[in-house]
């Protein structure tokens, strides 16, 4: 029955595309978020439905779409350099299968956000590709919500539909996309225009953010709590009565901590002990093969380099000595191809100082020009007034996301690309508007002076 309803919903995607091209960009939005082909049994797992659906995208935009506004912007061209480094770096790769394999899928998150922001000519594009991203991971969120409601859920124990740990299945992983996204889930609250900002809509989106927070409870995972903490810190700028925000804020945090399940805060307690947990020891010693790595290797050993890497960490409990006194325990363990744990690290160990440069210059520009956009229509035109909330929205998921790859390996991660896409396109569209505003027919000023 799943099957048949995937299979359906994306037949009838692909049917209207051919009349609207744009649909084929927001239908290979939601294969590459939700990714159905994981979700079904037997009908899409052999049927490379997100090549099919970005090639229809391609050629669609190219055949049918309006194309006398388009604009490129240099982090476009950024994106096409940080590809071609990748595929160099994997054809040199220390792991040539395995890098490959990773290939396989980075080259669509990273040609498709380089193609994405050229469809984005409008405000309505914006908005619907924001808003079939957000429904497309709130239906992983809801479910992870209800089970974190009934079940507690616990670290490693919450299934999110699949039993695959990858992409946006991962613990850690939806936690950051689910705080991420709770910035812009409240500005459809006020500015959406598909679906108008009814009690309905509120109601639904309120409810949705109440999910997002319950995803890093339910999964456990100390990234998401780290996130919550750095979400609270940048809404402050939003609010007229920030002492207010605070008092309200610490209010409901010590209502929520009685109501939390056990597994959630022994889990967080680790925080301050990280020596006491294998997965939070080794990334240090991960870390630090990592830098010396790439001293021999400034270029970047390619994708998957982690797997030649051997570590030695201490590992740090405390044990009773049978007298009822607690005493401390130290051991020494190895372990071998051990993950980086860190876009940062996995950016320096695979792309090597280079790819490190570029992506870190595509993230900081992002968040820099959204800063711009944020300044320059806090005091918008009528019609406008969108624009600034919604470039504030937009560059606070990209900072948690920043923070969030401190601690998990999705420099590639194309949720996030797609988000880069939607700034890039709501920079251009701005641009484009400031032109057509500024412009005036040389005639016509002269016939005004007459």
């Amino acid at each position: 029955m799943r099957d048949l309803v995937f299979v359906a919903f994306l037949a009838a995607l692909f049917a209207t595309g051919f009349r609207r091209p744009f649909l084929f960009v927001l239908a290979y939005a939601y294969i590459d978020i939700v990714s159905p082909q994981r979700l079904t049994y037997i009908l899409l797992n052999s049927v490379p439905i997100s090549l099919i659906a970005v090639g229809l995208a391609v050629l669609g935009w190219l055949a049918i779409d309006d194309k006398r506004d388009v604009r490129v912007a240099p982090r476009q061209g950024l994106i096409l350099v940080l590809l071609a480094y990748c595929f160099y770096t994997t054809m040199h790769a220390d792991f040539p299968m395995e890098a490959k394999d990773k290939w396989e899928w980075v080259w669509k998150a990273l040609t498709f956000a380089a193609f994405l922001p050229l469809t984005l000519r409008t405000k309505l594009r914006i908005e619907s590709l924001l808003l079939f991203m957000i429904l497309s991971a709130a239906s992983i969120i809801i479910v992870g919500g209800i089970k974190t409601l009934g079940s507690g859920g616990g670290y490693g124990e919450l299934n999110l539909m699949v039993t695959n740990n990858s992409g946006l299945y991962e613990g850690s992983t939806i936690s950051m996309v689910a705080i991420a996204i709770i910035p812009i889930i409240l500005w459809f609250t006020k500015f959406g225009t598909v679906f108008a900002p009814d009690w309905r809509v509120k109601t639904f989106c309120y409810a949705l953010v109440f999910a997002c927070l319950l995803i890093p409870v339910g999964t456990s995972t100390r990234t998401g709590l780290l996130c919550i903490g750095l979400l609270a810190i940048l809404m402050i700028r939003d609010f007229k009565r920030p002492i207010v925000y605070l008092a309200g804020l610490a209010t409901m945090g010590l209502i929520a901590i009685p109501f939390l399940p056990s597994a959630f805060t022994e889990r967080m307690e680790t925080i301050q002990t990280y020596q006491a947990d294998a997965s939070a020891s080794t990334r240090i010693e991960v870390w630090k093969w990592t830098m010396a790595y790439a001293k021999d290797h400034p270029m970047g050993g390619g994708f998957e380099t982690y797997r030649q890497n051997q570590i030695r960490y201490e590992k740090v409990a405390m044990v009773d000595d049978g007298e009822g006194h607690m005493t401390i325990k130290r051991s020494w363990e190895i372990d071998k191809a051990r993950a980086y744990h860190s876009s940062y690290f996995e950016m320096l160990g695979e792309q090597g100082y280079p790819g490190l440069a570029i992506w870190l210059i595509l993230n900081i520009v992002g968040i820099f020009r959204m800063e711009v956009l944020r300044q320059r229509y806090k005091k918008a035109e009528e019609g406008q007034q969108w624009i600034a909330p919604l470039a504030s929205a937009l560059q606070s998921a990209h900072i948690i996301y920043l923070l969030g790859s401190c601690f998990i390996a999705i420099a590639f991660q194309p949720f996030v690309y797609m988000l880069i896409g939607a700034q890039i396109g709501l920079d251009t569209y701005c641009a484009r508007k400031r032109e057509e505003t500024s412009w005036r027919p040389l005639r016509k000023q002269k016939l005004a002076t007459a």
